[in-house]
C-alpha cells in the first residue's frame, strides 16, 4: 500500500506505488524494539546465537522485505538490502562477517587505489577490500566475544550506506569498473521516469529563469537565490529520489552553500547554478539509469524530536517577508519549501510531521503529483487550493497519529487560502507551535 492509501484511505481508484523521499528506520515497531532489548540481553548471557536472531528482528522492516536469514547447524547466514546493494553475513560461535560487493576491477587502476585508500581512512569499522577476483568489497568482521548488537548496529550501518553511497559514484568516474552484480529488483515504468525527468529540467529551467530577469538583482539580494536554489534541491531529492550521480550533485548543492570558504555569497550561488547545469547537461539516458525503486535496512538522516524541527522553522521563516512584501511570488514560496526540504533531506521528523510535510509537498506540487497519477485535489492548474479536501487531510494525519501523539492538534482555523504563498506561510508556521509530547 502506498504512503498516500495509509494517509487517506482508499481512493476512486488505485494511487501509483511511488514512495518518496529517503528512506528512514527511525519508526521502530515496539516489537522491533522489543526485540532489540532482548538481543542486548542475550548476548549479556552468552546466549549468542539467540541474540542475533533477535537483532535481526530489530532490523526487519515489515513494510520493506528488506531481510531474510536461515540457519545451518551453529551458523547463522543472513542477508539485507542498502539501495541497490545486497549485503551477506554470516554469525557462528567464532566471528561475525557481513560483506557487499561493490564492483568489478577490470584494470587496477591507480587513481582508483588511492580513492580506496582515502575511503578506508574515513571508515571506523568496516574497509574496502578486493578479493581474488579483482571485485571491490566492502567488509566488516569481529570475534564474536566483541560482536555486541550496539556494535553491529554502528558498523552495519556505516558498511551498508558506504556500499549504496560508493557503487554508482564508482562506476561513473573510474571507467574501469563494472558491476559486482546486476540489479534485480526496483525496475520502475519509462512513462514515470520520462515524467520525472521532465519535471526535473522544467524546475531547473524555471529558476534559472527566475535568476536571469534580474529582479531582484541576484548580486545585491544573493541569499533569497540561494533559498530558491537550495529548495529546489531538496525538492528534487524528495520528489524524484535519485541515485548516483544526481543524488551526489544535489548533496553537493547544499555543501557548496554552507561550506566555510571565503566565497562571497554570490560566487556560491553561482556555483550552485553551474552543479544544476550539471544535470541539465546530463544525457536523458544516464538519468534514466539512476532512476529506480530501492529497499534499505538503515536510514541517513538522525531521528529528531519536534524542537528541532520548530527551531528550524523560527529560524528561517522571518525571511519569507521581504520577498512577500515586494510580490516576489516565487521566492517567497522557496522558503517555506525550503524548510520542510531541509527537514527531510537531514533528518527524521516525528512520523507526523514527516506526514504533514509530504502533505505540504503534495499541496504545492499538486501538478508533480497529479502528473505521475496520484488522484488528489488539492490545488488546480492556476494555484487556487480545495479547503475542505485539504483540511480533511490534515485532520486524517491527526486522527492516525493520536494514540502515540493524543495532544496533536493542527488548527486549521489559522490556514491561509488566499494565495498559495500565503497558504504555505500559514501551513508551516501552524507546524512549528504543534504539541508532539507522546503518550505515557
Amino acid at each position: 500500500m502506498s504512503l498516500f492509501d495509509r494517509l487517506f484511505g482508499a481512493s476512486k481508484k488505485p494511487q501509483p506505488d511511488i514512495v518518496f523521499g529517503r528512506y528512514t528506520d527511525a519508526y521502530k515497531s515496539e516489537a522491533q524494539q522489543a526485540a532489540f532489548d532482548r538481543s542486548l540481553e542475550a548476548f549479556e548471557r552468552g546466549d549468542r546465537m539467540d541474540a542475533y536472531r533477535d537483532f535481526l528482528l530489530f532490523l526487519k522492516d515489515e513494510n520493506v522485505e528488506n531481510i531474510t536469514w536461515q540457519e545451518s547447524g551453529d551458523s547463522l547466514q543472513f542477508e539485507f538490502w542498502q539501495g541497490s546493494r545486497r549485503v551477506t553475513g554470516i554469525a557462528n560461535n567464532e566471528k561475525v562477517k557481513v560483506e557487499s560487493k561493490v564492483a568489478r576491477a577490470d584494470d587496477l587502476n591507480v587513481g582508483f587505489l588511492r580513492r580506496l585508500m582515502e575511503y578506508n581512512f574515513n571508515l571506523k569499522f568496516s574497509r574496502f577490500a578486493l578479493d581474488p577476483d579483482n571485485t571491490l568489497c566492502i567488509v566488516f568482521d569481529t570475534h564474536i566475544i566483541d560482536g555486541a548488537p550496539h556494535k553491529l548496529l554502528q558498523a552495519m550501518r556505516e558498511l551498508a550506506i558506504h556500499a549504496d553511497k560508493q557503487d554508482d559514484l564508482l562506476l561513473d568516474e573510474f571507467k574501469m569498473l563494472r558491476p559486482a552484480e546486476e540489479r534485480t529488483f526496483g525496475d520502475i515504468p519509462e512513462t514515470e521516469k520520462e515524467l520525472k525527468y521532465n519535471y526535473l529540467r522544467q524546475e531547473i529551467e524555471s529558476a534559472f529563469a527566475e535568476m536571469d530577469k534580474g529582479k531582484p538583482d541576484p548580486n545585491q539580494f544573493p541569499g533569497t537565490y540561494a533559498y530558491m536554489l537550495l529548495a529546489l534541491a531538496f525538492r528534487l531529492d524528495y520528489l524524484i529520489r535519485p541515485e548516483g550521480f544526481m543524488m551526489d550533485v544535489l548533496e553537493r548543492i547544499h555543501s557548496i552553500y554552507f561550506a566555510k570558504t571565503s566565497q562571497t555569497p554570490q560566487v556560491k550561488v553561482q556555483n550552485i547554478r553551474k552543479e544544476f547545469q550539471k544535470l541539465l547537461d546530463r544525457p536523458k539516458e544516464a538519468h534514466f539509469k539512476e532512476m529506480y525503486r530501492t529497499r534499505s535496512t538503515f536510514g541517513v538522516n538522525p531521528p529528531v524530536n519536534h524542537g528541532t524541527i520548530a527551531g528550524l522553522i523560527e529560524g528561517e521563516m522571518p525571511n519569507m517577508e521581504w520577498p512577500i512584501q515586494q510580490n516576489h511570488d516565487e521566492l517567497a514560496l522557496a522558503v517555506p519549501q525550503y524548510i520542510a526540504g531541509f527537514a527531510l533531506f537531514h533528518y527524521a521528523p516525528p512520523k507526523p510531521v514527516r506526514e504533514l510535510l509530504n502533505l505540504f509537498f503534495q499541496i504545492t506540487e499538486s501538478g508533480f503529483f497529479q502528473s505521475v497519477g496520484f488522484d488528489i485535489n488539492f490545488a488546480d492548474a492556476e494555484g487556487r487550493l480545495n479547503k475542505p479536501e485539504i483540511v480533511k487531510a490534515i485532520r486524517k494525519i491527526a486522527e492516525q497519529n493520536r494514540d502515540h501523539f493524543p495532544q496533536l492538534k493542527f488548527d486549521v482555523n489559522r490556514l491561509d487560502f488566499a494565495s498559495m504563498v500565503l497558504f504555505a506561510k500559514s501551513y508551516i508556521l501552524i507546524m512549528k507551535d504543534l504539541n508532539l509530547n507522546k503518550a505515557e
